[in-house]
């Protein structure tokens, strides 16, 4: 049984489990933890299934869990693994079921105290115009032939429909749309599960979050991100919705199916996988690239409704306002990268990053040119009514976990465990009590989020600015919250 007697730490956070340590294993597991979230994640199956992802076909470098880290499908929530191109593997569990779940981050030039009088009346705007809930539908009603072209221009289709500037695509990782998406790689049942809900949170923990700017770290950063003490921002926090829970739910299907036929042998059937030359391999490819746009649109068409919300709001109140792209970035997502390996080797990898996030460093030609000498914007969300964070990406990112970093607080408590806490009636009463407006549609959603669900934010941003992959910039905390 491997225990934490088994890591040794090999630099600031930094805890690394040698590939001896079982006999499956292809290479290092590696977790960026100080001593308290370390012993934490042996408490669930984090560790067992950081260690199983080092067992994957053709592994590069380390398998990783970031200190956000727990139990997933497969892999861990927060896990990290890149395999060799073109003989490797891909693997849904890698990626998740909420395909390019991911953060938008706004910027306004308004202040908090300008907006105080408005707040109700904005947050009650913000859950008018963009729909939130299990199963909830928006007000566009596509055709299959209008939704593949939504899944193979991403946030691009939105624009051109009058969603959102050209602009927003610049402020955008993958500029809004992956190249090679394959709409014939997903099935009817994905594309009918999807094609009423553009412009849709979602539930579970999606979110539209008004916050303010309450500390800059980095004043250089903050200058080239736009942001400001006391500043008015937006937070945009969902995924592909129904299509992508589908496009993963038939791939790790078809896949359990065909896994035999390529002689791997797994600790796990949740790592189910298939080569990425292969036909199964390049399939599930397509159809993800195909979900992680629709997510892209999804949250331009939202972005788009806050606008308008804010139009609403503001419009007869002398403020001058307006909503800029800072970033976008995926949380659940694999892509094919170059990355230098030990020994200054350079490689094309495809990097699984699931509850991960990109956090290039400065340099990167992948990254836009404001922010190409700071480092990519990285976008941390707390729990609800919890601090956010803005962070940068760094050199030591791309050295250290083929640059990656962590993608937010990361729970502790399950959902059902949550609800045993208290009800979602508390939840509402304390936040409000905390001078946060609230709108749900769902008692039970606030009880399963309740902040005490969550690691403590503070502590995971801490540690992975210890660790040197991301630099902290900002922080954010809650004005008004609009949940599913």
């Amino acid at each position: 049984m491997i225990g934490r007697k088994d890591f040794a730490r090999i630099g600031n956070d930094t805890y690394e489990l040698p590939p001896t340590a079982r006999r499956d294993m292809r290479g290092p597991a590696r977790i960026f933890a100080d001593e308290a979230i370390l012993e934490k994640a042996f408490e669930d199956r984090s560790i067992e299934q950081l260690v199983n992802t080092a067992t994957l076909p053709g592994l590069v470098g380390p398998a990783m869990a970031m200190p956000d880290c727990h139990q997933g499908y497969g892999f861990p929530i927060g896990g990290v693994v890149a395999t060799s191109f073109p003989d490797g593997v891909v693997s849904p569990g890698g990626v998740g079921y909420d395909i390019n779940c991911g953060v938008r981050l706004l910027r306004t030039p308004l202040l908090s105290e300008q907006i105080e009088p408005h707040r109700k009346a904005l947050a009650e705007s913000l859950f008018r115009r963009c729909p939130s809930g299990v199963g909830v539908e928006g007000s566009l009603r596509l055709k299959v032939s209008q939704l593949d072209e939504v899944l193979v221009k991403g946030a691009g289709w939105g624009v051109s429909k009058g969603y959102g500037r050209r602009e927003d695509l610049l402020h955008t990782e993958e500029r809004g749309a992956m190249e090679d998406a394959d709409p014939r790689a997903c099935s009817e049942k994905a594309k009918d599960r999807g094609k009423n809900q553009l412009g849709t949170l979602g539930s579970g923990n999606h979110f539209i979050e008004v916050d303010r700017v309450t500390e800059i770290f980095d004043e250089k950063a903050a200058e080239a991100f736009g942001l400001f003490s006391g500043q008015v921002v937006v937070q945009i926090h969902t995924g592909s919705r129904g299509f992508g829970h589908q496009v993963c739910t038939d791939y790790v299907g078809r896949l359990q199916k065909s896994i035999g036929s390529y002689g791997f042998q797994l600790p796990d059937r949740q790592l189910v996988c298939a080569p990425l030359s292969s036909r199964e391999g390049q399939d599930y490819l397509g159809a993800m690239r195909a979900a992680a746009n629709f997510a892209w649109a999804n949250r331009q068409m939202l972005t788009e409704n806050i606008r308008r919300s804010f139009d609403e709001t503001f419009q007869n109140t002398g403020l001058r306002w307006d909503l800029e792209v800072l970033y976008d970035i995926a949380h659940n997502i694999a892509k094919l990268e170059e990355h230098t390996l030990e020994g200054g080797k350079t490689a094309r990898v495809c990097v699984h990053r699931k509850g991960a996030t990109r956090a290039f460093g400065p340099g990167s030609e992948a990254l836009p040119e404001r922010y190409r000498e700071i480092g990519q914007p990285v976008l941390v969300p707390g729990s609800m009514g919890t601090a956010s964070y803005v962070l940068a990406g760094t050199s030591e990112a791309m050295r250290l976990s083929f640059g990656s970093t962590c993608h937010g607080a990361g729970r502790t408590l399950s959902r059902k465990a949550a609800v045993k806490e208290g009800t979602g009636r508390e939840v509402l009463d304390a936040l409000v009590a905390r001078g946060i407006e609230v709108q749900t549609g769902s008692f039970r959603g606030l009880a399963e989020e309740r902040p005490e669900a969550y690691k403590d934010v503070d502590q995971v941003v801490r540690v992975v600015a210890n660790a040197g992959i991301a630099r902290i910039v900002a922080k954010l905390e809650p004005l008004a919250v609009v949940k599913g």
